[in-house]
């Protein structure tokens, strides 16, 4: 056994030295870095008390590569927050589609994105920072491009109207009450009473007057 992980190590590192990086490779596993420890940045501590110096610093890249790749520390975040979109999208996707009831799938998406809302990063970037740093127009469009387009096509397919009205009323309730579940003392407490509020506002909106 110790020949044979011997063996693999130095085929490895054969490989390493016969077949380096390419350019196009190298970019990406710098992206890679710096989203990566943007993120945990910004979500541990904020966006206005996260430096690029920090950021590049435990990147192991330079400065010049940051402002190469992203322009500037706003370009930067806003990457990071089209990366936690995309996983929130995601999550509510997989979480409606265990149901083929339109009306269980926008319960479920609905309990997915104030799950999400509890993890640090989702909070604080793209419910706190996300509207200083972008601007509240930006911040809306990518909402809008997002989490709302979801919740709009969810309520266009129960029948729900006024559709836009219902579908703003709706993403604006989300959004605070995922906000206040999160900075709440008991989360898995909030969690549990915000699911309640929310599908009783569903209820509403999907009920015939």
């Amino acid at each position: 056994m110790y020949v044979n992980d011997t063996f693999g190590r130095q085929m490895c590192q054969e490989w390493a030295v016969t077949h380096p990086p390419t350019k196009a490779e190298q970019r990406e596993a710098t992206v890679e870095k710096l989203l990566d420890v943007a993120r945990r940045g910004f979500g541990e501590h904020g966006f206005a008390h996260t430096s690029t110096e920090e950021i590049v610093r435990a990147s192991g890249v330079t400065r010049g590569a940051l402002y190469y790749h992203f322009k500037n520390k706003e370009g930067l975040f806003k990457a990071v927050f089209d990366q936690l979109q995309r996983e929130i999208a995601h999550r509510i996707e997989h979480a409606a589609n265990q149901s083929p009831d339109p009306a269980v799938q926008l319960r479920l998406g609905c309990r997915a994105f104030l799950e999400t809302a509890l993890h640090t990063e989702v909070r604080r970037v793209v419910l706190i920072d996300a509207p200083a740093v972008l601007g509240w127009a930006a911040w809306r469009e990518a909402d809008a491009a997002h989490a709302m387009r979801s919740l709009r096509q969810a309520l266009q397919a129960l029948g729900v109207e006024p559709l836009d009205a219902a579908t703003h009323a709706l993403s604006g309730a989300m959004n605070e009450t995922a906000l206040w579940t999160a900075s709440h003392p008991r989360p898995d407490v909030a969690l549990e009473e915000a699911d309640v509020a929310i599908q009783r506002l569903l209820d509403a909106l999907v009920s015939p007057l």
